[in-house]
């Protein structure tokens, strides 16, 4: 217990703590300093005081008070919590959960400090820790609802389902019958629904769907409770009952996938592939034309049949369904019907449907087989597909041709600009791309998604200047380039960092792409507040979604890019670190020296780093002491300049390959980065493991086929192995060589001469092979480069498209480029592909094909220039400044 004070200094340490609450820091400080000058070494007065300059940023301070007070009366629970608080508040949840036990040592029936250990341990997912917590709390305060429940929740937690059902009928038991009262049913419909699905999770289906219907008179979320109940039924093989309540379902909601999904489950007509025999597809398009007659206005009920059916049946049902859509110029059309291009014959089909269409509005006005004169604007939206159609397949001249008669048809129209913008993307005129978003952001000066498309495009293009000024234009007054990370804006760092990557700016890239990783971060602490929040409201099944969310929160995309993007740029800076004049010098040093004098710079950097964190907080405490706003603190690294001065490179790309490793393992570039990374750690079964993790997902890549060949190679010519560790190693590799069976009795060169027989008629593959066989043996780079020029470009069959469609992508011909330019180091070879290419992909800036922005008499020239330099360009209709936070116009004009 801490040191007792006379009345009335105990009665100014409880104003500290009231003041605390209630946020009045500077009247708590004052009480603070009044009992400081009598005691001076009072413990919990010394916590207090410095609990409260935390609050007012002047943490240096505060930790010294704290740890002061700690020290001065170490058998206080008060100085422990109060220290665990402030190791809270700087995310130091490890090192907060170990001074709340001290507390709870001292004081072990505190509820507060119960409460707040009970809070990290769901934060830090200590589980077994949270269990025990939540006990000791019910234990306390049996008659508080929040206990039971989260002693429940926590059980639920630590995989123990059952036993949180057997919980929860403890605390019903001490309810009354008349429970619960009119302002509770909400809260009681919530626990009732989440121990059902404890049941259901616990695999009791029979006795969670007895207790739905015995609890049905207290649920007043009847469409949670049929829905719970279906899932049960179906659960049961109850499919008849199922069958009728899905039906229900779809009368309340008939748009619902879902639904439809059950439906079909209770019929036994479901498939997760998607495949289908003739006399299922046959049942299921009965099923549906029974339920479009029934609902009418469902977009569902008739988009879901395009999924199963085949040849004239699904060319019928997709007529019927696309003709309203065109006629009423629903521009999200071909996004809906996206998927459907993986099927083999459905784009086929689509593409002749439309094409007959366009034909027969332009000759007589209206469908084919009707005479119902479609308006004008049939034909636009008609072109606006076949346009998107043709971007899809990869036949970007035909699908510029009818972007453009669209655009002459209705120039008013912005998503046109749009669509043309994305086919230039394709096309490989990036420039062109992002000069044409502008045009359609010119368009609608007040839309923020097309000005968020044209910053993308001029990422792209690598015009970072000119995006970041258009991407402002959305936000506050201030420093607008902070905010957009205050908004969490993810794709733009990612965009920005993958320019400053292709720039060569690696300490401008990894400062973006870390501050995605920064984002992940800012989002699991969110949950902090969650922990307490959804026990008291009692919105359980959410709350433990949001949990198991949480934990799988780095398998997203955007986390998953920026964590490659930063790996790749540890490795790019490792392969190049530069050399300085220090590092020549550290160099003819003895390593005992060269020890010495790392030490020295690493202490010497602590104290800097130090001494500019002091320097800030003193800042900050000025303009919290006068009561003025805080200015937010200077990024002291705005170029990310410390960021590629690290000393080991590696070990940075280490950590955030871990966790690609548990959140993506079944991604390819993960273990090709974990490859990339070990070779160059030189710990070769940490990369024997990363090969056979890539031949386990995909044998045939040929990024794991080179892995493969890399790897035995690598391993092959290295010196006989001498200590225990080298033998270990060797006799590893040796004894698990035979398993793969791309190596079994076969030689690196045999094994590469094997795959290119399996891909003869792939260039990326052909690639592959020659890059391994100059590897292999440096002598054959002529048959390497052969291998290459041998590749033919065949077209592809397309249903009589009006142009050809062929194999090769852009992104494969600019790597087989780049491979010619800097591993074969042959530029007769690489200017030979580039002529090649640029007569197949005519846009492309990469390979100065004809058509692109980069020729002299291009429109997209003088647009270039100016974005080079940053400049924003003119549009007829202005251009927009912002003005107290609002977008306007200025110079508006628009011309007629």
């Amino acid at each position: 217990m801490g040191a007792s004070l006379p009345t009335k200094e105990a009665n100014l340490f409880k104003l500290i703590v009231k003041s605390y609450e209630t946020k009045q820091y500077k009247k708590g400080l004052k009480a603070a300093d009044a009992i400081l000058k009598k005691f001076p070494d009072h413990g919990e007065t010394l916590s207090m005081k410095g609990l409260t300059l935390n609050c007012m940023d002047r943490k240096t301070e505060a930790y010294e008070l704290v740890r002061l007070g700690v020290k001065n009366d170490i058998k206080s629970h008060v100085c422990w919590h109060v220290l665990g608080l402030l190791y809270r508040s700087d995310r130091e949840y490890r090192e907060a959960i170990k001074c709340y036990r001290n507390a709870l040592r001292i004081d072990p029936d505190n509820l507060e400090i119960l409460r707040d250990l009970s809070l990290l341990q769901a934060q830090m997912r200590d589980l077994s820790g949270f269990v025990e917590t939540r006990q000791q709390l019910l234990t306390l305060k049996p008659n508080h609802r929040m206990n039971w429940i989260g002693f429940a929740v926590s059980q639920h937690l630590n995989t123990n389902a059952s036993k949180a059902v057997e919980i929860l009928e403890a605390y019903e038991g001490t309810l009354e019958d008349d429970y619960p009262p009119e302002n509770e049913l909400i809260e009681h419909t919530e626990m009732i629904l989440y121990k059902v699905s404890l049941l259901e999770e616990s695999g009791s289906f029979d006795k969670a769907l007895e207790e739905l219907h015995k609890k049905e008179p207290k649920i007043v979320d009847k469409l949670s409770y049929k829905e719970q109940e279906v899932s049960l039924l179906s659960k049961l093989g109850h499919l008849e009952e199922a069958n009728k309540l899905y039906r229900v379902l779809l009368s309340m909601n008939p748009d619902n996938y879902r639904y439809y999904e059950g439906l079909q489950k209770c019929l036994g007509l479901y498939s997760e592939s998607g495949q289908y025999s003739s006399d299922q597809i046959e049942k299921l398009n009965a099923l549906y034309q029974s339920l479009s007659e029934q609902y009418t206005r469902s977009s569902a009920v008739k988009r879901i049949p395009l999924d199963f059916l085949q040849d004239e049946n699904f060319k019928e049902a997709v007529a019927n369904y696309i003709k309203p859509l065109l006629t009423k110029g629903v521009p999200s059309l071909f996004s809906d019907l996206s998927s459907l291009y993986d099927h083999p014959r459905k784009p086929d089909i689509l593409e002749q449907l439309v094409v007959e269409m366009e034909h027969s509005i332009r000759t007589t006005g209206s469908y084919p087989g009707s005479d119902v004169k479609e308006p004008p604007s049939t034909l636009l939206w008609t072109l606006f597909f076949l346009a998107q159609h043709y971007d899809k397949r990869g036949q970007y001249d035909v699908a510029l041709c009818k972007i453009d008669e669209a655009i002459a048809h209705t120039p008013t129209v912005i998503d046109l600009y749009s669509v043309k913008s994305r086919i230039m993307k394709h096309a490989g005129d990036l420039t062109a791309a992002a000069a044409l978003a502008d045009e359609a952001r010119g368009m609608d000066l007040a839309d923020r998604y097309i000005n968020s498309e044209c910053v993308k495009r001029m990422l792209q293009a690598d015009q970072v200047p000119l995006a970041e000024k258009t991407a402002v234009l959305f936000t506050k007054e201030g420093d607008q380039l902070n905010n957009l990370h205050d908004m969490q804006c993810m794709w733009y760092d990612l965009a920005s960092g993958d320019s400053y990557f292709r720039q060569g700016d690696l300490g401008r890239a990894l400062k973006k792409f870390l501050a995605v990783e920064k984002h992940y971060a800012d989002i699991s602490e969110d949950q902090f507040d969650f922990h307490s929040y959804c026990l008291r409201k009692m919105t359980l099944r959410s709350y433990v979604d949001m949990l198991k969310f949480q934990d799988r929160l780095h398998s997203f995309p955007y986390f998953h890019k920026a964590a490659i993007r930063a790996i790749r740029c540890y490795l790019k800076l490792h392969d190049s670190p530069k050399s300085t004049a220090e590092e020549d010098e550290m160099s003819k040093l003895a390593p005992a020296q060269k020890k010495k004098i790392k030490k020295q710079k690493k202490a010497e950097a602590r104290a800097k780093k130090e001494a500019e964190s002091k320097s800030e907080e003193s800042t900050a405490g000025g303009a919290s002491k006068s009561g003025k706003r805080n200015v937010k603190p200077v990024d002291p690294d705005p170029h990310g300049q410390k960021l590629i001065q690290v000393e080991e490179p590696m070990a940075e790309a280490s950590k955030y390959l871990r966790l690609l490793q548990k959140h993506s393992p079944n991604s390819l570039e993960t273990h090709l980065l974990s490859f990339e990374v070990n070779m160059r750690k030189q710990k070769f079964l940490l990369a024997f493991q990363a090969v056979k993790q890539l031949l386990k997902l995909d044998a045939e890549n040929p990024d794991s086929h080179r892995s493969l060949v890399k790897f035995f190679l690598k391993t092959g010519s290295t010196s006989a192995p001498t200590t225990a560790a080298e033998k270990l190693r060797w006799s590893v590799l040796e004894a698990e060589r035979p398993s793969i069976s791309q190596l079994q009795n076969k030689s690196l060169m045999e094994a590469n001469k094997e795959f290119l027989g399996r891909h003869e008629d792939s260039l990326v593959h052909r690639a592959a092979y020659a890059e391994m066989l100059y590897l292999l043996v440096p002598s054959k780079k002529t048959e390497a480069i052969k291998i290459i020029e041998d590749s033919t470009n065949k077209v592809v069959q397309t249903n009589g498209a009006p142009g050809p469609a062929r194999e090769w992508k852009l992104k494969d011909c600019i790597v087989v480029h780049k491979l010619l330019e800097t591993v074969l180091v042959d530029s007769e070879a690489a200017s030979r592909w580039k002529s090649r290419c640029a007569e197949y992909f005519p846009c492309s800036t990469h390979f100065e094909g004809k058509r692109s922005s980069v020729m002299p008499d291009s429109v997209y020239n003088s647009s270039r220039k100016s974005n080079e330099n940053g400049d924003m360009p003119n549009h007829p209709m202005g251009q927009t400044e912002l003005s107290d936070g609002q977008l306007s116009l200025k110079n508006l004009s628009i011309s007629t």
